[in-house]
């Protein structure tokens, strides 16, 4: 046939997901006994045996392989039925439900398709296919006893599962909030892709047995749902994996640099050594934010012996007189006591008679305390001290 899709765009497809699966298999190995890794590892591989065995030139080269005329048909189709299943049985082990439930579910989900493996490999053998065909199959064999059985269950199959994940994606994505919504929004209409493809064929073949012949929706229609669906299925389940950690990666860079004035305020206090050396170039903004927050918790336990309870106790109500409500004047009188400690010259502890001790600052305190070196209140200590205010770049 002079028709069809290029081959290229099937390869590119299966490539991708077969690279994703490969990724997958570390984690596999190590938790074999996970049955929803198992089952997306499952849904990938079949999905890239999807793409690599419907490109037209990978359907001669199986026929010619194989010395069978259409032998790469039933292939294919099998490689399908599989895709359909281990999509079901990846959202009824990914979708939280009783154990018992699931696990009858997934033995109904596994029987089924595999039953309609085995009536695809049956009815082609039965069937009579010598004319090949690469990429009008459906159409030509579409009133043909046995192949015509065996392409209806095949789209049946597929499409009532690719329906079924659609709903049950966009029905618990309605359940669930973020990066898990997101990824199930976009995996309902990927599966709908799926139907659209299933009902344009359906459609085809309907009408040749009705004397009508709607051939171009098979070679010509049908295979432009392909790529779409592919890459909104990549996505749709790639943002849930990498969604949480893209988050967290952001939120420790936001922290990073929000805590860069407090880091360089207490820049100048002796600390060891290792604290203060340069991190690699690739560190991850987790190891980074760390590396800061221990430098600044080091250097404020350095600080501990001058950290003076009459400049804090001034500065807070400073700040209540200046309008300041209860917690942020709080959060200023520790910044300018912080700032008062880092001005004067260390001395021995004994000398001060109204030391605060270390204050029990979590981690969750050093960003307003940072945030709090610009206040009034601390930049009218600081001209008491005659100190310049810190540059806050990170």
């Amino acid at each position: 046939m002079t028709h069809g899709p290029n081959s290229t765009v099937f390869y590119i497809c299966g490539t991708l997901l077969l690279v994703i699966c490969f990724v997958k298999l570390p984690a596999l190995f190590r938790r074999r006994q996970d049955t929803l890794l198992r089952a997306a590892c499952l849904l990938l591989f079949a999905g890239a045996l999807v793409f690599f065995f419907a490109a037209p030139e990978s359907i001669a080269a199986i026929n010619r392989f194989t010395g069978v005329s259409n032998f790469a048909a039933p292939v294919a189709y099998s490689a399908m039925a599989t895709f359909s299943g281990a999509s079901l049985l990846l959202i009824i082990n990914w979708r939280p439900s009783p154990p018992e439930q699931t696990r009858r579910a997934s033995r109904i989900c596994i029987t089924i398709y595999s039953l309609v493996v085995v009536a695809i490999i049956v009815l082609f053998w039965l069937g009579d296919a010598s004319v090949e065909q690469l990429t009008l199959f459906d159409g030509y064999y579409a009133t043909t006893p046995y192949i015509r059985e065996m392409i209806v269950i095949y789209l049946v199959a597929h499409g009532a599962a690719t329906l079924s994940v659609s709903v049950l994606c966009w029905r618990w994505s309605t359940e669930v909030h973020g990066s898990l919504r997101a990824g199930l929004r976009i995996l309902a209409p990927a599966y709908l892709l799926h139907v659209c493809y299933d009902v344009v064929k359906l459609t085809a073949v309907a009408a040749l047995w009705t004397g009508h012949n709607l051939n171009f929706l098979i070679d010509q229609v049908a295979p432009q749902f392909a790529a779409p669906s592919a890459l909104l299925a990549v996505t749709g389940f790639s943002l849930p994996l990498v969604g949480p950690r893209a988050a967290e990666t952001l939120r420790s860079l936001r922290q990073f640099r929000a805590l860069a004035p407090l880091w360089h305020e207490l820049q100048h206090v002796p600390t060891p050594g290792a604290l203060r050396t340069s991190l690699p170039w690739w560190s991850s903004p987790a190891v980074r934010l760390t590396w800061r927050q221990t430098s600044i918790y080091d250097a404020l336990l350095a600080l501990a012996p001058y950290l003076d309870t009459a400049v804090r106790d001034h500065a807070y109500l400073t700040a209540l007189s200046q309008g300041d409500d209860v917690r942020d004047a709080a959060i200023a009188a520790d910044a300018a006591m912080i700032v008062a400690a880092g001005a004067q010259k260390p001395r021995p502890a004994a000398e001060h008679s109204k030391t605060a001790g270390p204050r029990p600052w979590r981690p969750q305190d050093l960003v307003p305390l940072s945030q709090a070196l610009a206040s009034p209140v601390v930049t009218g200590l600081r001209q008491h001290y005659g100190a310049p205010a810190e540059s806050s770049s990170s």
